[in-house]
This record gives C-alpha cells, structure tokens and sequence, in this order.
C-alpha cells in the first residue's frame, strides 16, 4: 500500500505525524508499523491515561507481570518496567526513522505526574527514565509547570532530550522555550556538546475550546466566537516560536550545532462534534512543527482532511479573535490556570488508575 496522499503533503508542508497512542498490542500486532509505512507516522506520544488503558485491555502483559510477581517487585518498579519496555520497544521500531529522517522517530515517556511542582524529583526521574529506556530516540516528557521549567533546562544540561508538555499559553511557551535555551547554554559552558539533543513543545488545543466555549456560552457572548480561541492562541504560540527561533540568542547556540525546540500541537481530536473531525490539523499547518493525533483523527485527515490557511497568514486574526475573548469576559489567564491543573490531576488520576491496575495484576499472578 502506498503511503496515505494527504498525509504524505502534510508532511511535505513540514508538519511531522505522530501517533498519540502506543500499546504492546500495536507494537506485536504491525500495527504500529502499518501506520509508519502507510500513514506517514513519524513519531509517538503517550501519557498515563494511554498506559492505563492499554495495560487493562491487553493480555499482553500478562507473563511479564507474572515474573514480576514471583520476583516480588514492588508496584512502582513493576510500573516503570512494564512501560520503559512499551517505549524501548517502539523506539527501537522506529530507529530506522530515526536515522532516515534526523529529527524524527521519537517516542515520549512522561515522569510521574505527582512530580509535576517539585523541580528536583522531575530531574532525577527524567534522568532515570533515560538511562532506564537508553534510546537515543526517546523523549522525556516533562510538565510546564513553573517548577517544571528548571527541570527542563537541568535535563537538557544534561543532555537529556525533552518533550515539553501540558502547555496551555504562548506565555508559558516563551518561558518554555526560554528554559530549553537556558539548558542548552549551560550545557554549552560545561563542554558538552549541542548536537543529538532534541526538543519538542506540546501546546494543547483542543482543551483551550473546551474551557473557553463553556466561559463565552456562560458570559452570554457573540456564538461566533466559539470554536476560534485554541486555534487562536496556537496560531500566536507559533508567532512566537518564529520570533525565538530568529534571534541572536538562538543563532549562537545554532552556530554550535543546536536543533529548534519544535512546536507540538497536543490534544488535537476534537471535543465538540459539532466542529470539523480535522479542524486542529487543517489549520495549524506549518513548517517546522509535530501534529500528535489519536488514530482517529489521523484517519480522518487520511480521508478528508484539506488544508486551511497557512499559519504564518493567521497572526492578526489569530491576536483580534484572543481580544475579542478577553472582551466578552473571559479571563484568559484564569483559563490557562485552570488547564494546567486539570490537566495535572487528570493524569495523576490516570497514573493512580495504572498503579492500581498493574498492583492488582501483580496481586492475581501470585
């Protein structure tokens, strides 16, 4: 089968597919490798709530668990094995592109959400997670958070490669991308060496509607202003990732072989149906970025996707749509707020789900 022509363009317009799912199924199955040849697949992205729900519908786990068992490890040690070994696997799956493409064929393991506002315990996880997987091809994900930010800059000091996650404004993004400059600096001035490190940004989409919608639709505003702010403000994320990735700073640090920190657009199925199943791919297309898709809507796009107006055309619509919000009485800052947390305690959540499920599974193998 040849490869899928829509996303084969897309991927000529720059934008790198990623599948937003991963389980031991996908991998064993050929799944995961039929959507690489025939989708364009390039990368993968998971969280908790991803390996909460492969580890329940699977029996895929079952004699690894068992081992486990009979050896008496304890939850966590069971936990982080059974997912470093989803991830090293899919890595290792997608080495060869990896290598075809240079910047591509990463897989993304998150430290624990719990983590999520203590700066020390992110680093020393993420550098577990690293030696723990040992793949050059792996990406570390690390929250946001502002305790975050100097776990970001601390592992790419070290030469960790990092997916930047749970991003809800283009503030938070430049103090994001600020952290990743940081890091490489430091690294610089310590006598490492810039080449090999990556980094990706997850800034979320879909969510930022969710929330907003429900606050324009509270506020009695203009209905026409619903479904417009997430790609609004991912629109202007991309506005400043085109200034950061221009300046003198990055210049110096690109002289001495350093790679962009790659725009990722996150959370791009759509919440409500009453908006187009492609609409936070079709019009967040530009170069230089990573679409991370739940299958379902990369099959979407396979079928029916079109592109929409490029990026770069967006800025001033994208800046009047986000005043207009902010008119209506939408405190902007109050919504990213809300979403950096609810998106903290989904994942926890989800991680508490997966701690449970896997003490269980150990509890039955006995």
């Amino acid at each position: 089968m040849a490869p899928n022509k829509k996303l084969a363009e897309l991927s000529e317009a720059g934008v790198a597919v990623w599948l937003d799912d991963l389980s031991r199924d996908r991998i064993r199955s050929g799944d995961l490798q039929a959507l690489v040849d025939d989708y364009s697949v390039v990368g993968i992205t998971t969280n908790p709530t991803i390996f909460a729900t492969a580890i329940s519908a699977s029996g895929s786990y079952d004699d690894q668990v068992h081992a486990m068992a009979v050896r008496k490890v304890s939850v966590g040690e069971a936990l982080r094995t059974i997912t470093a070994a989803d991830v090293r696997d899919a890595c290792d799956l997608l080495t060869p592109v990896a290598q075809r493409t240079g910047r591509d064929g990463r897989v993304s393991l998150e430290v624990a959400p719990a983590l999520a506002h203590d700066t020390d315990a992110t680093a020393a996880e993420a550098a577990h997670l690293w030696w723990l997987v040992d793949r050059p091809n792996l990406f570390i994900k690390i929250p946001a958070t502002q305790e975050g930010l100097a776990a970001i800059t601390t592992s790419i000091a070290r030469g960790i490669s990092v997916n930047v996650t749970l991003i809800f404004s283009p503030g938070r993004y430049r103090e994001v991308m600020d952290a990743y400059l940081s890091g490489l600096e430091q690294r610089g001035r310590d006598g490492g060496s810039l080449t090999g490190i990556e980094s990706v940004a997850s800034f979320f989409v879909s969510r930022v509607d969710t929330e907003i919608d429900r606050r324009l639709e509270e506020a009695g505003a203009d209905p026409s202003l619903k479904g417009k702010a997430a790609l609004a403000n991912a629109q202007l994320a991309y506005q400043a990732y085109e200034e950061v990735f221009s300046s003198g700073r990055w210049r110096a640090l690109e002289a001495k072989g350093a790679k962009t920190q790659r725009p990722l657009w996150a959370s791009t199925g759509v919440k409500n149906q009453d908006y187009p199943d492609t609409l936070y791919v079709s019009d967040l297309i530009a170069p230089d970025t990573v679409n991370t898709m739940p299958e379902k809507t990369l099959k979407s796009y396979a079928d029916h996707g079109r592109p929409g107006k490029p990026i770069q055309k967006t800025y001033d619509e994208a800046a009047q749509v986000m005043r207009a919000v902010a008119d209506a009485g939408v405190d902007l800052d109050d919504v990213f707020r809300v979403l950096e947390d609810e998106g903290i305690q989904k994942f926890a959540g989800s991680w508490d789900e997966l701690t449970e499920s896997v003490r269980s599974e150990l509890e039955d193998k006995k």
